[in-house]
């Protein structure tokens, strides 16, 4: 294939991929077979499928030789207001020459239009709907009656002759079972509302299409029932009827609401079904108010209730000052309810509280004692009760050699004293001579002390260090981990130890903060614990993670290098590592195309999500390093969450997802261990072993990675007890 026929190829497949996904995304999906169903059912009306079909596709040939962006192409963005646009031109007018053309411009207009509306909106991160498809065709409802060269079309006005032409008898008779089956019913005005999204105003096309959306989303289906009954019952209350044929065409306003604000845009909860109690009747009275307005102009209010709601309560939502109301906007769009809220879920579990803290680390390398915790014994009380008094002690327990007698005897003492996190030197106090042991200076109280300014009302503060220690100045920027001074005996300190504590002002002597340490090894009764945001306690020997120069050599990854993988009898992989717009890092499968996402926060390598072909060698890549610490002592041991829609599917998945929003019974754990082997001088072998468990403790996936001085090396992995081996070239 030359290259010329390669470019036309993929010119072509990106058109047809973003024509066929602009039907989906009209109820916010990407699946690509949800939207050949909704393709199909537009086409139950013949000429509004042609209509509607050739208007995406003119949009989406439009946007690429203007060259907008390919994937917002390729995911049907610019092209479903066009396709809108198109259907209803296909239902209004018969098919004609000059209808074509007003396709076109009517698409390009559309087009237009979106690019614009989604640059506007975009600083205030809300979405752009269908207010191009509402401007088009108000427009062109206002200007037909001078398109006098424009046939009007008959269709529908004579249903059974139209019927009869199609299927003869049959048809007929089958119509008149359809309409006793559901006529005057909740469920018949409920398919038409659905059909009427696509301009289709009968059953069966709502029919279809809510078995479709079954398959692509059980949250979304659920809600567009949940959303529509809601509506239904408050017509009922005010003394309306949504079953009349002037609401019933627009009864897809709170179908597509509840969709949009119950699970798409908002992560599907308890609390955002409950909102939904108030934004439907909402919606229902800006539908029955707007549509007696538009009807002065002799227009329809389409889904002018859908794009005045959901965009309102999203800005609400962004206005928020507080985030704490169980009602969470979608981060990072995964176009499915169901997988925004596991992903939420998930990530919450991991890090919540990385985003909610400040890393804060310990202020020293190496093993040392909580000598003093919160609530001491001695001075950790009332105001100043948030603190820790650390030393360093043998394996006898003992904190000096000898007898003692010298400050110098004492192990903590002069060792070197580090900033617990970035920041700033707020002030220092230095010129205070080290007490001789057993004395203490109550003038002084506090000793020779630094104050570090990590973010606004968060400073920590280190006393009694060693006079004329200090190694940086006031005003200057430090690094975690960075030396800043060495331990003494100063103040108010009968022997050498290090007073450390948080708090929210600058001044020494502030009253005390409650604030975990992000992160630290704890050895208790002889056995190695890592404990997260979490609080030291009397008498625990801990100490700070170092990173491990093979980890980080191997995974901190640059963009741009690959990796190519091969096992015998088994296909070849290349990967490579990327960047999106976004600045998400991912590895992605040159054949596939399938993405793993990844971030590396405070030394730690966690995926993210994976995008793709479940059954290459990168999605078990994937699901075994959900979770790896850059740093680890021997036997550690990783628990973590793990999304449901990963490991299950079928029936166990179907039935999870519609209760997900309420409660998951499907909890899958990471488990992750780590052993080490090493030449006397420096680790020649890392070996991590994961597995991944239900609730009840069954292996759902098992693997190995082995890594040796070169980097990567094996990657083994058992699934359905099939156990396969690959290495990288």
């Amino acid at each position: 294939m030359n290259f010329r026929s390669k470019q036309l190829k993929e010119f072509f497949l990106l058109v047809w991929s973003g024509t066929n996904r602009s039907y989906g995304q009209i109820f916010f999906s990407q699946k690509k077979y949800f939207s050949l169903i909704l393709l199909l059912v537009s086409f139950i009306d013949p000429y509004a499928g042609i209509a509607g079909f050739l208007s995406a596709l003119i949009a989406n040939m439009v946007a690429l030789l203007f060259g907008y962006s390919k994937e917002n192409i390729k995911s049907g963005a610019y092209g479903f207001n066009a396709l809108l646009v198109g259907l209803g031109l296909g239902v209004y007018f018969e098919l004609s020459f000059a209808l074509l053309f007003l396709l076109a411009i009517s698409a390009i207009f559309s087009l237009l239009l979106s690019v614009s509306l989604e640059g506007f909106l975009y600083k205030y991160g809300l979405p752009f709907l269908t207010w191009p498809f509402l401007i088009v065709i108000w427009l062109l409802n206002v200007a037909y009656v001078d398109f006098t060269a424009l046939g009007l079309s008959q269709r529908g006005l004579y249903v059974l002759n139209e019927l009869y032409d199609r299927g003869g008898m049959s048809f007929v008779d089958m119509y008149y079972q359809w309409q006793a089956l559901f006529e005057g019913k909740f469920w018949a005005t409920y398919f038409l509302s659905l059909g009427a999204i696509f301009f289709q105003y009968n059953v069966i096309a709502g029919l279809v299409i809510s078995i479709g959306l079954l398959a692509y989303s059980r949250i979304a289906f659920s809600l567009s029932i949940y959303g529509f009954l809601v509506a239904y019952l408050f017509y009922q209350m005010i003394g309306s009827d949504l079953s009349q044929a002037g609401y019933m065409y627009i009864g897809f306003n709170f179908i597509l609401t509840a969709i949009a604000l119950g699970g798409f845009f908002v992560i599907p909860s308890k609390t955002s079904y409950v909102w939904l109690l108030w934004l439907i009747p909402l919606t229902v009275i800006i539908t029955i108010s707007f549509s007696r307005i538009m009807a002065v102009f002799n227009l329809s209010v389409y889904a002018l209730p859908f794009n005045l709601m959901v965009p309102l309560f999203l800005y609400a939502l962004k206005r928020r000052g507080s985030y704490r109301s169980n009602l969470n906007m979608v981060g990072v769009q995964e176009y499915s309810p169901e997988k925004n809220l596991y992903s939420f879920v998930t990530y919450a579990k991991r890090f919540t509280k990385i985003n909610s803290y400040i890393p804060i680390q310990l202020p020293f390398f190496g093993q040392w004692k909580v000598n003093q915790a919160h609530n001491g014994a001695y001075t950790h009380q009332g105001e100043w009760q948030h603190a820790w008094d650390f030393v360093v002690v043998e394996t006898n327990g003992r904190e000096f050699r000898g007898h003692g007698h010298s400050l110098s005897d004492y192990l903590c003492y002069n060792k070197p004293v580090l900033a617990c996190a970035d920041g700033v030197v707020e002030d220092i106090i230095d010129g205070i001579a080290d007490n001789a042991l057993g004395e203490v200076d109550l003038v002084h109280n506090w000793g020779n002390t630094i104050i570090i300014r990590h973010a606004p009302g968060l400073y920590s503060k280190l006393s009694h260090l060693k006079l004329n220690s200090f190694k940086v100045v006031k005003g200057e920027w430090v690094r975690s981990g960075q030396t800043i001074a060495a331990c003494g005996n100063s103040g108010r300190s009968p022997y050498p130890h290090l007073h450390f504590q948080l708090q929210q002002q600058p001044f020494v002597g502030g009253k005390t903060l409650r604030y975990p340490l992000a992160q630290y090894y704890v050895n208790r009764d002889g056995v190695d614990d890592w404990c997260q945001f979490e609080y030291p306690q009397l008498n625990e020997v801990v100490s700070r993670p170092i990173a491990d120069s093979l980890l980080v050599e191997v995974f901190k990854w640059v963009i741009g290098t690959r990796f190519k993988w091969s096992a015998p009898n088994r296909p070849t992989e290349l990967w490579e590592v990327k960047i999106s717009p976004s600045n998400q890092t991912y590895l992605e499968c040159k054949k596939t195309e399938s993405k793993a996402y990844y971030q590396i926060i405070e030394n730690r390598l966690t995926f993210l999500s994976f995008v793709g072909d479940k059954s290459t060698l990168l999605y078990q890549f994937y699901l075994s390093l959900q979770e790896v610490p850059l740093f680890f002592f021997e036997g550690m041991k990783v628990n973590t969450p793990v999304r449901p829609n990963e490991i299950y599917g079928g029936a166990q998945l179907f039935f999870q997802d519609f209760l997900a929003p309420f409660y998951l019974i499907l909890r899958p754990q990471f488990k992750w261990s780590v052993k080490s082997s090493d030449n006397g001088f420096s680790k020649t072998e890392i070996r991590f072993t994961s597995r991944i468990e239900s609730r009840l403790g069954k292996v759902m996936h098992k693997s190995e990675l082995l890594i040796n001085t070169k980097g990567l090396s094996n990657f083994t992995y058992t699934t359905k007890q099939l156990t396969t081996t690959y290495t990288l070239q």
